[in-house]
């Protein structure tokens, strides 16, 4: 696979050289689907000495890995629910990454304010944190009074509260942690590709022996073989898997607003019930930004394209805003963007499904298995490398490997690179986000220099390093995946494009009529998709 596993290179020209020896290859393993689930398969298949390769439809981390709550978290709430093996894995499993991935899954202190009347109190909220920690393996809490509070989280609704309690998960930007996984499995020979529709399944002697794609860009079709395949493509298992009829995918939309940080200050995330549902909802700061989320409701729309909020969920994240920062007097015009994902929840298919309220479906995952082909669904982000072992487990059999070893390190440990000019904190920020490309990183640096975009944390340099070595397809793939800066900045970023087209463009390979055709069709899609509907 000499053409296809190359140092240093990965955009665009490899894409195309790459593609006829990818139908030349006899693969141990194709992975379909490129977010977290698919890269984590990768990862553990590609450290193993497997011959593997993943296929995405669009851009990695495309569907719901770029587009959810951002937060690595055990999942307090599933504990109510009774999912305890589920919240036990998730503690552990975001412990490692704190540990692992510094500077890109990093600690969270969440406040969850306890207001008279309501619940639940803090005896209640306290004994479920209690096992909480207890399954995190430490004691992770502490109960504030008002006093204390007001330095905590000044402006917060006062009327009736009694105090509140502090306790510590994880956040990240979701999209670079694919982007980070997916280097791990590229280092250890893994191969992965975007811009790969696949159009079937390829079946000898009923069981399957491969896919058949389409490419996105030529509209070339491609057979290619494998000894097993494994299906990581979240809200969209169903279209390809040969179904039970017993369970299936319900779609359901989070949807999130973006503040810029001045208009809302935070140094904690602050948890909280909805008052119009009763549901648990967020307040918190990511990227230099703050962040109101999330709604939990059906996707009826289909899934090929991106999903977008709605007028209605825009009023219930600013309603739930001003529920507990009335003086904030948050509104409509002080929206960056937003941004909706569709997570992929198993149920059991049952007449009375559409009954259950979508906040009471479980988050458990489940594995559909056929001779030659294992189909993922449902899951955590959190779990990603407990659910990727699963898979690998369910196609050993295919490929005639076998996998016992369950303990190594997702993120291999990377000697420090000190980096000129940049800050202890932004060194290890590049660090978390890029690990095994930090020296690639170092360069574009050292030629472009230290400066930030905007008021955002980004630097310059990250844009024209993901240009030239991310396989950055289309403008939305740089300005939405691998930067946020669609999210982070006014208009998608519209003030920006002129140096961004000018850093960019050669090292994109864009004549001026791609450009112009890619930015029409980025300011396009930011318009319908990450900014806000018309008022209802």
């Amino acid at each position: 696979m000499t053409g296809l596993v190359q140092d240093g290179c990965w955009n665009a020209a490899w894409r195309a050289q790459a593609l006829p020896e990818l139908a030349a290859t006899d693969w141990d393993l194709i992975v379909v689907g490129g977010g977290i689930s698919g890269a984590g398969i990768l990862r553990e298949a590609a450290r193993r000495g497997w011959k593997c390769l993943l296929i995405e439809q669009r851009d990695f981390a495309w569907g719901t890995s770029s587009r959810s709550s951002k937060m690595v978290h055990g999942g307090l709430r599933y504990i109510a629910k009774g999912q305890f093996s589920l919240t036990r894995d998730s503690v552990r499993e975001r412990q490692r990454l704190l540990t692992e991935a510094a500077g890109l899954v990093d600690p969270l202190s969440f406040i969850f304010p306890h207001y008279r009347g309501g619940f639940p109190g803090p005896k209640v909220f306290g004994g479920l944190l209690a096992l909480y920690d207890a399954l995190a393996g430490k004691r992770n809490h502490l109960y504030y009074p008002l006093q204390q509070l007001r330095y905590l989280l000044p402006g917060l609704r006062e009327e009736g509260l009694l105090g509140a309690t502090q306790f510590f998960d994880a956040v990240t930007d979701d999209a670079r942690l694919v982007l980070r996984v997916l280097g791990e499995a590229r280092g250890d020979g893994g191969v992965a590709v975007n811009g790969l529709r696949v159009v079937e399944l390829l079946r000898e002697n009923d069981a399957v022996v491969g896919v058949v794609v389409e490419d996105a860009e030529s509209g070339q079709q491609l057979s290619l073989r494998s000894r097993a395949v494994a299906q990581a493509t979240g809200a969209w298992a169903d279209e390809l898997r040969r179904k039970t009829g017993l369970e299936h995918i319900r779609p359901l939309r989070g949807s999130h607003l973006l503040l810029p940080a001045w208009r809302l200050p935070l140094a904690h995330a602050l948890s909280f019930m909805h008052a119009a549902d009763g549901r648990p909802v967020f307040v918190f700061p990511w990227e230099g930004a703050t962040v109101i989320g999330t709604t939990d409701l059906d996707h009826v729309e289909g899934l090929n394209t991106d999903a977008r909020i709605s007028a209605t969920e825009v009023e219930y994240l600013l309603a739930a805003c001003a529920q507990q920062f009335a003086n904030a007097q948050i509104t409509r015009l002080d929206v960056l963007s937003s941004w909706a994902g569709v997570r992929p929840v198993v149920t059991d298919g049952q007449p009375n499904t559409a009954d259950k309220k979508p906040s009471d479906e479980k988050r458990e995952h489940a594995l559909w298995i056929e001779p030659g082909c294992v189909t993922l669904a449902g899951g955590k982000l959190t779990t990603f490398r407990l659910l990727a072992l699963e898979v690998l487990q369910a196609c050993a059999a295919f490929v005639g490997q076998p996998v016992t070893d369950v303990g190594s390190a997702v993120f291999r440990p990377q000697p420090e690179l000190p980096l000129a000019g940049l800050s202890h904190s932004q060194q290890r920020r590049l660090a978390g986000r890029y690990g095994r490309e930090l020296p690639k990183v170092a360069q574009s640096v050292a030629e472009v220099g230290t400066e930030l975009v905007g008021a955002t944390e980004t630097l310059w340099a990250e844009l024209a390093f993901a240009a030239e070595h991310e396989l950055v397809l289309h403008l939305d793939d740089l300005l939405l995946r691998r930067t946020r800066l669609g999210l982070l900045l006014a208009g998608g970023a519209l003030a920006e494009l002129p140096r961004i087209r000018s850093l960019c463009q050669t090292r994109l390979g864009w004549d001026d009529a791609r450009w112009m055709r890619e930015q029409q069709d980025y300011l396009s899609l930011w318009q319908r998709c990450y900014s806000l509907p018309a008022e209802g």
